[in-house]
């Protein structure tokens, strides 16, 4: 049994890079053999966050996006983290429907989606230096499983 591994990925912030992210963090939780329904949930919280660091993290410009993973056990830990501009209001950023961007058509609901799909969600944020977005999956142990 696995236990404990890393790693960590930084990539220019530019949209065609999610896809690349979103598939390398699910390939590397897939050594804890997740469900297809784990994996899924993980590919679409690694988009959300990653999405978030380059549509609001870097505005006005590119930047460097980080997405680090901890496999221990029977859980992954993601942090996805840019330096950009930060969230002036992280609270009112994670209530639902809320977005800054209404003119690019977002939904707001970009935190939301997050906290659904994973068992815990941390934002922190400081304005002028970025945002680090730490989610955490639990996955059902084999013996678990039918």
């Amino acid at each position: 049994m696995l236990e404990k591994n890393y790693m960590k990925l930084e990539f220019i912030s530019k949209s065609s890079n999610e896809s690349f992210a979103r598939v390398v963090v699910a390939a590397f939780a897939s050594q804890l053999d997740p469900t297809i329904e784990e994996l899924s949930d993980i590919k679409t919280a690694v988009s959300e966050a990653v999405t978030n660091a380059i549509i609001h993290g870097y505005e006005y410009g590119e930047g460097m996006v980080t997405v680090e993973a901890t496999l221990e056990k029977d859980k992954i830990e993601i942090v996805v983290e840019d330096m950009g501009r930060g969230i002036e209001d992280v609270d009112k950023a994670m209530e639902p429907f809320y977005t800054s961007k209404p003119d690019l058509e977002r939904s707001g609901m970009g935190f939301t989606v997050m906290e659904t799909f994973m068992d815990e969600l941390k934002v922190e944020s400081k304005v002028g230096q970025g945002t680090k977005i730490t989610m955490i999956k639990k996955f059902k142990s084999l013996s678990d499983r039918e």
